[in-house]
């Protein structure tokens, strides 16, 4: 829920998104709970949201949910979303 990032079911965040500048580098990312062990989060403070929860696609939708079966479809959607196409590389440098 605004004014918070990320993506959000009720007041859990399934997806994080994030951003960082340092050093003149900037990198970003997100990181969606597929199937994610959800124990660890009574640990922390999870993004520093004090009476906000952690949630999956699995817990969500009640069935185990792995990450290959949600990757493509995400990627597709990625492309179409931002109009862009993706490029893999074997080599990350």
């Amino acid at each position: 829920p605004p004014p918070f990032t990320g993506v959000w079911v009720g007041d859990s965040k399934i997806c994080a998104i994030g951003v960082h500048c340092g050093n003149a580098i900037t990198s970003h990312g997100l990181a969606l709970n597929c199937c994610t062990d959800l124990t660890w989060f009574e640990h922390i403070v999870p993004c520093g949201l004090e009476g906000k929860g952690v949630t999956s696609l699995s817990r969500e939708l009640g069935r185990h949910i792995p990450v290959d079966h949600v990757l493509e479809p995400f990627l597709h959607s990625f492309q179409e979303v931002f109009d862009c196409t993706l490029v893999f590389s074997e080599d990350p440098g």
